[in-house]
């Protein structure tokens, strides 16, 4: 069965999750050091319905002349490598640094579908990748640059 790729709207996400990982995260999270900007980590997923959170720092967008292109798709990278690492047959992505964070979201969306295709073309053993959007005007934004996916069925 080939990968679906679905774009789904997810008002205020980030609030839900925040408060419901359960009492274990906080205590028994790795001593990272932070997570650098472009880069990606994973924990347990302790009370919520997925096994595991891959946690990615997006760039703050600058205007565009500071590598931001690069650090958001080495942000897709990572975390699809962990997911790789892990075995993992899905994964759901929000539309990492555009909400206070300030990156345009068309670019940021085809930066997104890029990276997904990219893996999707490289044989992939995942299932199913989300693009998670916060509200209906990144969801129709992520929709329109999924248009162009080839190979990837949007539903």
């Amino acid at each position: 069965m080939p990968p679906t790729v679905r774009s789904w709207e997810a008002a205020g996400w980030t609030a839900p999750f925040t408060g419901q990982p359960g009492p274990g995260w906080w205590p028994t999270a790795p001593p990272w050091g932070g997570c650098p900007t472009g880069e990606a980590r994973i924990t347990p997923g302790f009370d919520l319905p997925a096994r595991w959170i891959i946690h990615t720092v997006g760039p703050i967008w600058q205007g565009g002349g500071q590598g931001e292109a690069g650090l958001l798709a080495a942000c897709y990278r990572a975390s699809l490598a962990l997911a790789r690492d892990y075995g993992l047959r899905r994964i759901a992505f929000p539309a990492i640094s555009c909400g206070v964070y300030g990156y345009p979201p068309e670019a940021a969306a085809a930066i997104a579908v890029r990276c997904v295709r990219a893996e999707l073309g490289g044989g992939t053993r995942l299932e199913e990748i989300r693009l998670v959007a916060f509200d209906a005007t990144m969801d129709k934004v992520l929709r329109a640059a999924l248009a162009g996916a080839a190979g990837a069925r949007l539903s």
